[in-house]
């Protein structure tokens, strides 16, 4: 993995995914380069600083792409705007929950995002999921249809720590259209605007917001209810087969990073054992899961497991992990393919030096990666690509 900062696994892994989401290299490079004292420090200290210079940079392009929109060069004023946000998200994943204004931070982060897909005519719609009583923000990327035939649709869900606008920009919902996939990316609970906004905690039964993820399409046209799959990237890859065990309505599922047993991980990285994703772990995890004590969360543990869950799957299912994961050790794959008995279609990939992606959900070289799910997902909808 390309180390910025050498040693400091949690902030090279945000340059990585910025890198990989859509940021440009010199604009990184100038973000990260007066804070790398801060990141000798280790992982949880320096984050302040680390919110300070990527706003920076955030903030230079925001006056950059005013200029644009004032001068009615819409399209190069919402790259600007994109990439702005893409920062400020990134920074705001660093800091701890307790950062002063952190939520007005995240909102304004939001605010530009829209406002790039607006100037920039993405196809993508701004849509809200009900849920709960309340709703899941998410991102409805449509396929070109030349026939205008209702398409397939691939259901993304985040994973601990990450936003739908990174897996917009992925290039994942890009590759998905051109093979005639629609994507709908979702800030499920316990991420991004569903936790940020509207206070709403990850949960064991994922199943309950699946079905509300599939219910969206009931009213929609342009979407074939007969070809809905799901998939998950990093804690993801508990989220989604566990959905897809219990709302069998899904077509397919796909684990990015096969978290079979994350309460098992978590005894591991207790006990010092693995990579963090985020500084702050702890906290961090405790206000994802809506948790109040250490105590509490390590009795919650024992039921976020695949073990039992996975047999459930009928549909096809695949499993993608890097061969080296410093997170989620590629046995986890392995166990999720294997249990994975009753399913109509299953596969194990697990990417090696050749192919390139050996890290965490292939975040070091996702490439090759992402068009190898692209591919997967199409041909199992019954398309290919042109």
């Amino acid at each position: 993995m390309f180390e910025y900062f050498p040693g400091n696994y949690v902030w090279n892994l945000a340059v990585v995914a910025t890198l990989h989401n859509g940021g440009a290299l010199a604009e990184i490079d100038e973000a990260c380069r007066p804070i790398r004292d801060a990141a000798a420090q280790g992982a949880d200290a320096g984050t302040e600083e680390f919110f300070a210079s990527w706003s920076a940079v955030a903030d230079r392009l925001v006056g950059l792409a005013e200029e644009d929109e004032a001068a009615g060069r819409y399209l190069s004023a919402g790259e600007k705007y994109r990439r702005a946000a893409l920062y400020l998200i990134n920074a705001d994943r660093m800091q701890s929950i307790h950062a002063p204004d952190r939520r007005a931070h995240y909102e304004r982060a939001i605010g530009l995002q829209h406002r790039a897909m607006r100037l920039a005519k993405d196809p993508v719609e701004i849509v809200e999921i009900p849920y709960a009583g309340s709703s899941l923000p998410a991102y409805f990327h449509r396929a070109p249809s030349a026939d205008g035939a209702p398409a397939p649709c691939l259901v993304v869900w985040n994973g601990f720590d990450s936003f739908k606008e990174q897996l917009l920009g992925s290039g994942l919902p890009q590759e998905l259209a051109r093979r005639g996939v629609s994507t709908l990316l979702v800030d499920q609970p316990g991420t991004g605007g569903a936790l940020r906004l509207h206070g709403l905690h990850a949960i064991v039964e994922t199943e309950q917001y699946g079905t509300a993820c599939y219910d969206y399409f009931a009213g929609r046209g342009d979407v074939d209810p007969q070809r809905i799959g799901i998939l998950g990237v990093s804690l993801g890859g508990y989220y989604a087969p566990r959905a897809a065990a219990f709302e069998d309505r899904f077509a397919l599922c796909v684990s990015w990073g096969a978290n079979h047993n994350w309460g098992e991980v978590q005894r591991r990285r207790l006990q010092r054992e693995g990579e963090n994703p985020v500084p702050h772990y702890w906290e961090h995890a405790l206000w994802v899961w809506g948790q109040t004590s250490m105590e509490d969360f390590e009795k919650l543990w024992d039921r976020i497991t695949l073990d039992g869950v996975v047999e459930r799957i009928r549909v096809p299912y695949l499993v993608v992990h890097g061969a080296h994961d410093r997170q989620i050790p590629v046995e986890y794959a392995h166990r999720s393919y294997e249990q994975a008995i009753n399913s109509s279609k299953r596969e194990l990939k697990v990417f090696t030096e050749r192919e390139g992606g050996v890290e965490h959900c292939n975040l070091d070289d996702p490439m090759n990666a992402t068009r190898f799910v692209a591919d997967w997902v199409a041909e199992t909808f019954g398309l290919r690509a042109a």
